[in-house]
């Protein structure tokens, strides 16, 4: 007798597949608040999983280290010792992702093989390895960036890297909530439309996120309400020119929009919370639409307590991981309020 398709296992690794895409961004964001981005300079796709075992391997690696600029230019003063603590960091981020890539891989040539899937699905779970693979291109290309004359990696492929891989995870999790809710229901497209705003804002926000994570802007200006006492905005944020450039590399600017659409964020919110209030909804989207609200104040606070204290590494950890719980709830809101 046949297996059913789509049934709950492939529920369950697609889900898997999520908890390990927000370990990944966890670690991920550990390795670029500690600086530890740049302690690999090389990509071995195997033998990278495995690190160094002895003291001569560590002296080899730390000797390879020595030859960028981030040791140059940077990190002279560091002992081997040094270099281990940054190490290890990266070297967990890399295997995790190694990880994540099998995780998705084998899993789905097992229920290929064993015909578990719908030809719907398989469409959807080659987007989504697509993504896996576009996303580790992402990471091996940011890092890339930094280990050419200055030490530090582009903003734009930093931000790219990181959006992304809140994406797949999106991605990830609206495929395994098709399956979990396969019937289709009458929707409020109006309501449904807003909700698609609210979306595409938060996005725009993340990827400013991860500007502000490349350029270290979130070190600057740290006072709220007031980028600078008694300043809304202050006259840095605007400098450069021509204009548009403070948008993009002008790291005052950044944090100015940042900031911005942070307040835009959750304006949208509190109006999808209170329309969908005026609406008969399901237990399940009332919930959804009640964390939402829950979230975006969070994070809101986060934020706030970020800037004010000057990116401590707990804080830089709980804003991000604030920002993928809000994705999260944004994207289950918008399952449920689509089919």
């Amino acid at each position: 007798m046949a297996k059913q398709k789509d049934n709950k296992n492939v529920i369950y690794w697609l889900l898997t597949g999520c908890a390990l895409l927000f370990i990944m961004v966890v670690i991920g964001g550990i390795t670029r608040l500690t600086d530890s981005g740049l302690s690999m300079s090389d990509y071995k796709l195997i033998t990278g999983t495995i690190p160094p075992l002895n003291e001569a391997e560590w002296q080899e690696a730390f000797e390879v280290y020595q030859q960028y600029p981030e040791f140059q230019k940077l990190h002279s003063h560091f002992t081997l010792s040094d270099f281990k603590s940054i190490y290890f960091w990266e070297w967990l981020h890399r295997v995790m992702g190694r990880l994540i890539g099998l995780v998705f891989i084998i899993p789905f040539i097992y229920f290929l093989a064993t015909k578990q899937l719908t030809s719907k699905t398989i469409k959807k779970c080659l987007v989504l390895l697509a993504l896996g693979a576009f996303q580790g291109f992402l990471g091996w290309y940011m890092v890339k960036s930094g280990l050419v004359d200055m030490p530090n990696v582009s903003h734009y492929r930093l931000s790219a890297h990181l959006t992304t891989a809140f994406l797949t995870f999106a991605a990830t999790l609206w495929v395994a909530l098709d399956l979990k809710f396969p019937k289709k229901k009458p929707i409020d497209k109006s309501f449904r439309n807003l909700l698609v705003v609210g979306y595409i804002v938060l996005a725009i926000q993340i990827i400013y996120g991860g500007f502000v994570a490349g350029l270290k802007a979130g070190l600057l200006h740290n006072h709220w309400p007031f980028m600078n006492e008694g300043k809304f905005i202050h006259e840095s944020a605007y400098a450069i020119e021509p204009f548009y450039i403070n948008l993009i590399e002008n790291p005052s600017g950044i944090q100015f929009v940042h900031r911005t659409i942070a307040y835009i964020v959750v304006i949208i919110i509190g109006i999808i919370w209170y329309r969908a209030k005026q609406m008969t909804l399901t237990p399940i989207q009332s919930k959804s639409i009640d964390s939402l609200l829950f979230l975006v104040c969070l994070q809101f606070l986060l934020g706030v307590l970020t800037i004010i204290y000057g990116v401590p590494l707990w804080l830089g950890v709980a804003h991000q991981i604030g920002a993928f719980f809000l994705l999260s709830a944004m994207t289950f809101a918008l399952h449920r309020f689509s089919r």
